[in-house]
């Protein structure tokens, strides 16, 4: 039989292999999961029905008189304890009548996205009050600097695919310049979707005029809201926080979509049991869910529900561990039966350094967070220490531990051109390899990863080249990124005018 699809000899074959792999990602952001179902269909519907129940029956308590008026006005009740309740086929009618989509803005639009359905998207959170120093390789305060030069980092790292604040400036005392300040590095440092939190809702307008100043006038966010409002509208166990309503209220005056956190925690603010955290925990966030739609239905919103552990010993947040990681995908397949745009949150090692137990916290829960098909995977890279701390190297190996991830979730391509019977045959009956064929050289560049940190050199190559482990790779890429790249993606003029009106620091 003769033989086809052979590249030459030897020498070819070799030189084909180690050529430069082509720029095509063949595993990038946006891949289609929903592989991994935690719970069956049975138990799905339980913990669903469980959740309309409770808000139902037991309700939700502090309602601001403000919402619980226009609730009332709209089908909702109170029961005999005084607490606000929503029925089912209202809270069902609202969930039809939610957004089931909407495009996640970048300044660029090369960055936009689209939320909803089951394409998985990794990004960042939390609000650490540490920083492990780049140079002394410590935890220290975080600064606004920090914030700075986090923004600044992620700008460079392809699967980041927008960038929440990471840290809390602890050197900015004062809440309003703290958040305007906040907002301001993310404007300077990056043009990727970015989030944020509005401590007070009186924060909202100034920042929203800055956006808008950036982007050329008045009412320009709202054209293309690129900043989306972190917020925590219920305090468990379902009870409402007045705060968090004025500022989700403010922020749809502004336009401003609305990420709508439940963060409880099993066994102290939640139930321990896994299946009764789920309930209680998608009940609330169902009644954040209500809050924004009766307000205005229909509005931009992320259903972020993330069931949070601790470690019921001691009482400390567990970041890392297998609750936490199939607790998150839980809350994604739940939220995506409802069909409404998904968040949960990875990744959070308890780990303090740079070591194997950060790689197997993070890795375990974004792959559960991933396959199960969250659109908005927070928190996913560069948190440490139980979210308290932030790392500049974590970033970095997270960046490339996510290419991994998004490459199984983007799983295996079953048709006659992968499955290759030709090409086996001809392997078989020929040069008895499969090192030189055209299928080869296309699988190369298809449908594999080649990781730039992670070593896969043998024993003595790896020592002649100084034996130097991930946490260093790490370090000196972060250190050249931050030495190189100094974008500023506002103009004099715009810079100027905001100075001119806030009190910017950086």
């Amino acid at each position: 039989m003769a033989r086809s699809g052979r590249s030459g000899g030897r020498a070819s074959r070799v030189a084909a292999r180690t050529a430069p792999v082509s720029d095509i990602n063949p595993c990038p952001p946006g891949q289609i999961g929903g592989q991994y179902r935690p719970l069956n269909d049975h138990d799905l519907k339980r913990v669903i029905d469980t959740a309309f129940k409770i808000l139902s029956d037991i309700g939700m308590s502090e309602v601001p008189d403000s919402f619980q008026t226009i609730a009332l006005q709209k089908g909702a009740a109170l029961n005999e304890l005084g607490r606000l309740t929503f029925s089912r086929d209202l809270m069902e009618d609202i969930i039809d009548g939610a957004a089931k989509t909407f495009i996640y803005h970048g300044r660029d639009p090369k960055h936009d996205f689209e939320l909803g359905g089951d394409r998985v998207y990794f990004g960042t959170g939390g609000a650490a009050v540490q920083t492990l120093d780049l140079q002394s390789g410590a935890y220290r305060p975080s600064t606004l600097a920090d914030l700075a030069d986090f923004t600044r980092l992620i700008d460079t790292l392809e699967n980041v695919s927008w960038f929440t604040r990471c840290c809390v400036a602890t050197d900015v005392p004062d809440i309003i310049d703290l958040d305007v300040n906040t907002a301001y590095a993310l404007l300077r440092g990056t043009t990727k979707p970015v989030g944020t939190s509005f401590t007070i809702a009186e924060t909202v307008d100034p920042i929203i005029d800055m956006f808008d100043v950036a982007l050329g006038g008045e009412g320009k966010f709202a054209e293309r809201p690129f900043c989306k409002a972190h917020i925590s509208p219920v305090i468990s166990p379902l009870r409402y926080g007045e705060d968090a309503v004025e500022v989700t209220q403010a922020c749809i005056r502004r336009r401003v979509p609305i990420n709508s956190i439940i963060a409880a925690q099993s066994g102290a603010t939640a139930p321990a049991p896994l299946a009764g955290m789920l309930a209680m925990t998608t009940a609330e966030t169902l009644a954040g869910l209500a809050l924004v739609n009766l307000l205005e239905p229909g509005y931009p919103m992320i259903f972020s529900n993330w069931p949070l552990v601790i470690d019921l010993r001691t009482g400390a947040f567990c970041g890392g561990g297998g609750e936490i990681s199939i607790l998150n995908a839980a809350s994604a397949q739940i939220s995506n039966h409802l069909g409404l745009p998904s968040g949960v949150a990875s990744s959070m090692a308890d780990a303090k350094s740079v070591d194997a137990q950060m790689g197997s916290e993070k890795a375990m829960s974004a792959v559960a967070a991933g396959l199960a098909g969250a659109n908005m995977v927070y928190e996913s890279s560069g948190m440490m220490a139980s979210l308290l701390g932030a790392s500049f190297e974590a970033f970095i190996i997270d960046n490339e531990m996510l290419n991994h991830v998004h490459r199984m979730i983007r799983g295996i391509e079953v048709n006659d051109e992968t499955l290759g019977f030709e090409t086996i045959l001809e392997t078989v009956t020929g040069e008895g390899h499969f090192l030189g064929s055209n299928q080869t050289m296309g699988a190369m560049q298809r449908d594999y990863y080649y990781p730039d940190l992670a070593n896969r050199d043998d024993p003595r190559t790896w020592e002649q080249k100084g034996k130097e482990d991930i946490w260093q790779t790490a370090n000196q890429k972060a250190l050249d990124i931050l030495g190189q790249h100094h974008p500023d993606y506002l103009s004099s003029t715009a810079d100027q005018k905001i100075r001119q009106s806030m009190n910017i620091l950086l």
